[in-house]
């Protein structure tokens, strides 16, 4: 990276931004709180207000949200007249899955081979140190050209739509005439990217009972109805032969027109396995940005280890519907579960319970935030372009922020490139894209003030 005083303020804050990154990485803040305790999440979100009236902040508040969590605001006043910035992250994360697949501790930041790892450190932690360093070297080297507020969101990965239902309550609170979202990624690591297209979601539990209690497999089994092997049948119906997803009267052939993602490429990114094929159709980029896509979350079954001879009476399952741009997820909703309902075998009873929603968002590229963006990357990045992707996670505060502020420009950048392992064990942070894109965002800053 050229040199220029932004860039070296920024790469000398870099160690105390791990130290930051360390400390709020070590709070267990995983927004399921029949699995982890609320306290938890609560340290996080005082640790980030803190961190919010050190540098300057007021009106910092810790918002106590409709679905029982909180989120951080702060608002940094800049030059009279001058544009309103909107900076979000969420500070909640992914359960760890199965700690005995990290090789260091999740919730403990370790650095190995060049890149910080621990739950948070991509996704969305990082993202809020990002906001930090940009700040900061703003700071050092002229002052904060615009107006500045902060939300960091304490329930995102739970998709239970808290801060969605504040911000409406709330209309005025995060108004602004640009909103830069720091839970995206680049394409690759050192590609500068923004993310224009994000997928929705859906989420619904499935119940299926055949029985009035499980029965012994040698003595009825044959006759009985199983529960379990009918919501395989159910689960199964959700995909044709090559995996497509197959939910009835749900369009799933679109196409994405921008950035390729190669076949190679991706299956090196999601580590697959030699000799297991994709799933799908078309080009990767329609599959995981233009198109649905279902996934079985989890499945309440008797486990292997102490399962008893039986047929079910009883079975769930959750199930995950990613939803492109131009398909309502609510409506995407009332299909899948019509769906499920429809393609239930041998008369049993099936229940469907929707649990979280989002839609999927689409960006405006032609607005002048993006060029001050692109201009900002470039410099970050010399001799790359900035690349226009989609992602096929879903942030539904986007959408609900775009219907507030229709007029406001929305950005999408962050940490979560491939390599980061988002949701995955073993999740890390690359410093070198934590330092070339706190630089872009503070140049970004500037740029846009200045245009």
């Amino acid at each position: 990276m050229p040199s220029n005083p932004v860039a070296e303020t920024v790469a000398s804050l870099l160690p105390r931004a791990k130290a930051e990154l360390t400390e709020l990485v070590a709070f267990k803040s995983v927004a399921d709180f029949t699995q982890f305790s609320k306290s938890e999440s609560d340290a996080a979100a005082g640790w980030i207000a803190d961190a919010l009236r050190a540098e300057g902040f007021t009106d910092v508040a810790l918002l106590d949200t409709p679905d029982g969590t909180q989120s951080v605001y702060g608002y940094l006043p800049g030059p009279e007249g001058a544009k309103t910035v909107l900076l979000y992250a969420h500070y909640d994360v992914q359960p760890p899955l199965d700690e005995a697949g990290w090789a260091t501790p999740p919730f403990e930041l370790t650095e190995r081979d060049g890149r910080w790892y621990g739950r948070g450190t991509a996704d969305c932690k990082g993202g809020f140190i990002m906001h930090l360093l940009a700040l900061r070297a703003l700071k050092a080297n002229g002052g904060v050209p615009v107006h500045v507020k902060v939300i960091v969101e304490g329930s995102e990965e739970q998709g239970t739509g808290g801060l969605e239902r504040y911000a409406e309550q709330h209309p005025e609170l995060l108004a602004a005439d640009t909103i830069i979202i720091g839970d995206a990624g680049n394409f690759r690591v050192g590609l500068p990217t923004v993310t224009t297209t994000l997928r929705g979601m859906t989420l619904v539990r499935v119940r299926i009972d055949t029985l009035a209690g499980n029965l012994h497999s040698g003595q009825f089994g044959g006759a009985a109805p199983d529960a379990l092997a009918a919501l395989i049948r159910v689960l199964d119906s959700l995909r044709a032969e090559d995996g497509s997803t197959t939910v009835d009267g749900l369009d799933a052939t679109a196409r994405w027109d921008g950035l390729e993602y190669a076949e190679e490429q991706f299956r090196t990114d999601a580590k697959v396995l030699d000799g297991v094929e994709l799933i799908g159709d078309g080009s990767v980029a329609d599959r995981i940005w233009a198109r649905p896509a279902v996934t079985v979350l989890g499945i309440d079954c008797p486990p292997v280890v102490g399962a008893t001879p039986s047929v079910q009476s009883s079975a769930r399952a959750l199930v995950s519907l990613r939803v492109p741009p131009g398909v309502d997820a609510a409506e995407a909703t009332k299909l899948l579960q019509a769906h499920i309902e429809a393609h239930t075998p041998w008369g049993a009873r099936v229940t469907t319970e929707q649990l979280g929603q989002g839609q999927a968002f689409r960006a405006d590229t032609s607005s002048p935030a993006y060029q001050a963006m692109a201009d900002a990357m470039a410099e970050a990045y010399p001799g790359e372009t900035m690349q226009y992707a989609g992602q096929g996670g879903s942030i539904p505060l986007c959408n609900t922020l775009a219907g507030l502020y229709p007029q406001a420009e929305i950005l999408l950048i962050g940490l979560s490139e491939p390599e980061a392992q988002i949701h995955a064990v073993n999740e890390s942070v690359s410093p070198e894209e934590l330092e070339r894109l706190s630089v872009a965002e503070a140049l970004f800053l500037r740029n846009y003030a200045a245009g």
